[in-house]
């Protein structure tokens, strides 16, 4: 192969990687704000929708799980927007069923009332909704049956982007890290690789630190204020989610002095048994440290509850280190492909080994929580949860299919860009010779003087770095292997982005077990049942591309949850993208509503949105807003009978 291919410019790919990872988290948070339930209402007495004869003693809400709430997650309005409860939370559980409530105000008046609900879900994520029921007959009211926007909002957007960037760092520090110890001892003093691993541990304590503050906001009040409040911090530290991060601070201090000692003591160790032994000392340490890094997140997601915990924490563990090692470490690689004079071919050959091995550890884990969590095939393909794990089992396929040409091009580079010394072990690259790299000074040697005075003597010692510098990079740019092999290992770190964000998201979407679990049950208490909505509507919103139709499927079409999907098409009936897509329910009869719904996109063309509810059956007025540009949109409405 000749050395026709043009090497690619070395700070070009990497800030296009960087504008790829900001557009992804535009897109996919805001896409994911709020954050769907983890734990779902199963029930509730009175059910949605009732109609009592007599005032009832209380409110009961049941759950899929075990909640935190307190005196103010449950309130009771009556018609006039006044409390009907008396502030007071019960727990109402028995053995395995989660309930809790408030006692009602005795002399309740006939009307609609409206319960308002938020809570804290066992694997710490905030959960909120809204029903209504009536005493003796319906009647108007002047609440509006919509829970609180916990999780929503600019906090939820904030938290959410915190969370992607605590993973991010997590990789690249445990990656970075392992890359240097398991694959390339001399990159240890590579000030490239010392930066990425530093930059991990800053981001992923940062992004600690703003989590710890807001999830107060998060989990109550959703104002970006409450974050400095002290005695909200307070609650927060009592907490297993807050308990959670400070740990993860403490060894955040662990790993700094494991940084420290990788990036000092050892890279200027020069003594092989001494550098061996504290390479040994440094890899249990630094696996114990990350392990419990790891754990933080395990004891408070959806590892944590559940069917078997016990086996699924340690799994989550296990998961979370193999995926840090293999794209910590492919992020380490592209920069020292990228930032250092050279690599050994037998370091690049024992991260492809390695990063097998982490790949073999995902599928197997991620079969095991892929069953916990959906429980059924249908709620692969019928499930949010479903379908986003279906999303990112492609991309894993992607970069599974990328790096087999990686392995590739590392094959070659064996070959050709590393030469093998006498006693067996690589060198830095020689395949490209000095005779290729026109260079005077290496061509003509000439005697070196020192000059009398220090400072020319200084500069002329950085001009000869400067060019020895240049003369490496020209050697390792002529190399079409090695240029290969950067243009495979940026793409996969490319999709590993996308990956690391359709990730992020997949925690903070409900399970799909949960989800059918919740819809069977509620489909057993709905009040009045009913049939799937599905209605067309055409639009044009005047400019460009403005025309086309969309379509909406609310199923199961009765009061209590259902889940919405929004097709949009072009005249030609193709399925096309427009920049948004927002619903608004309305009840005119009851003065319920505008209930907002903001669907997550999914594929080209297709919206979705889980637990829409609807607290009353009714004659409901649905207006779908059509964004076709920055300043083309349109409303169109339709009446339909749900319940």
């Amino acid at each position: 192969m000749t050395a026709s291919t043009a090497p690619p410019r070395s700070g070009l790919p990497l800030a296009r990687l960087l504008l790829v990872t900001a557009a992804l988290l535009g897109a996919l948070f805001a896409a994911a704000s709020p954050a769907s339930a983890h734990a779902a209402l199963l029930g509730s007495t009175p059910n949605a929708g009732a109609v009592v004869a007599q005032p009832p003693p209380n409110v009961a809400l049941t759950f899929s799980e075990q909640v935190a709430m307190d005196n103010k997650s449950v309130r009771v309005l009556d018609p006039k927007g006044n409390r009907a409860d008396k502030g007071v939370l019960r727990n109402f559980s028995k053995g395995s069923t989660v309930s809790y409530g408030v006692d009602l105000r005795p002399g309740l008046a006939n009307g609609t009332y409206t319960v308002a609900w938020q809570a804290v879900s066992a694997d710490s994520h905030p959960v909120s909704g809204a029903f209504t029921f009536s005493i003796g007959a319906p009647s108007k009211t002047s609440v509006t049956a919509t829970g609180d926007n916990v999780g929503g909002g600019l906090v939820g957007f904030l938290y959410g982007t915190a969370r992607y960037f605590a993973y991010a760092g997590f990789i690249l520090l445990v990656g970075g890290g392992a890359f240097v110890l398991a694959c390339w001892q001399r990159g240890a003093g590579q000030p490239p690789l010392q930066k990425l691993v530093v930059r991990g541990w800053l981001t992923l304590t940062a992004a600690t630190l703003v989590l710890l503050l807001l999830r107060a906001p998060y989990t109550g009040s959703g104002q970006l204020a409450d974050a400095f409040d002290l005695s909200a911090l307070k609650a927060v530290l009592q907490t297993r989610p807050g308990a959670a991060l400070v740990s993860r601070l403490l060894l955040l201090g662990a790993a700094a002095l494991f940084v420290a000692v990788l990036f000092g003591a050892y890279a200027r160790r020069e003594d092989g048994k001494e550098k061996k032994d504290l390479a040994f000392g440094l890899g249990l340490g630094g696996a114990v440290v990350a392990a419990g890094i790891a754990a933080t997140w395990s004891l408070t997601e959806h590892a944590s509850v559940g069917l078997q915990p016990g086996i699924a924490m340690p799994v989550d563990v296990v998961h979370l280190l193999a995926v840090a090692t293999w794209l910590g470490g492919l992020t380490a690689l592209l920069v020292a492909l990228f930032r250092t004079p050279s690599i050994e071919r037998s370091a690049v050959q024992r991260f492809s080994r390695i990063a097998f091995v982490s790949v073999c550890v995902l599928a197997a884990t991620g079969v095991y929580q892929s069953w916990r969590q959906l429980g059924s095939w249908s709620a692969l393909f019928g499930t949010g949860y479903g379908q986003l794990l279906l999303v990112k089992v492609g991309l894993v396929a992607v970069v599974v299919c990328i790096a087999w040409f990686s392995r590739r091009w590392t094959g070659r580079l064996s070959e050709h860009s590393a030469a093998t010394a006498p006693d067996g072990t690589a060198v830095q690259d020689t395949a490209v010779p000095d005779a290729a790299v026109p260079d005077t000074a290496a061509e003509h040697p000439e005697p070196v003087t020192v000059p009398e005075d220090p400072r020319r003597a200084a500069q002329l010692a950085r001009q000869r770095a400067a060019r020895t510098v240049v003369r490496e990079k020209r050697i390792r740019d002529a190399d079409p292997h090695r240029t290969g092999l950067r243009k495979s290992v940026l793409a996969e770190a490319g999709i590993a982005v996308v990956l690391l964000a359709v990730t992020t998201v997949l925690t903070t979407t409900e399970p799909g077990r949960t989800e059918e679990e919740a819809g069977r049950a509620t489909s057993a208490t709905a009040a009045v049942p009913s049939g799937p909505v599905d209605i067309t509507l055409p639009f044009d919103t005047g400019g460009p591309k403005g025309k086309g139709t969309v379509a909406l499927e609310i199923t199961p079409g009765r009061t209590g949850g259902n889940q919405l999907h929004v097709f949009v098409n072009n005249p030609a009936g193709k399925p096309y993208d427009i920049p948004e897509v927002k619903i608004a329910l309305t009840l005119a009869a009851k003065k319920i509503g505008p209930l907002p719904v903001v669907p997550t996109h999914l594929f080209t063309g297709h919206w979705s949105a889980d637990g829409v509810q609807i607290p009353m059956a009714g004659s409901w007025e649905v207006a779908v807003t059509v964004r076709t540009s920055d300043i083309d949109q349109t409303t169109v409405n339709k009446t339909v009978k749900i319940g």
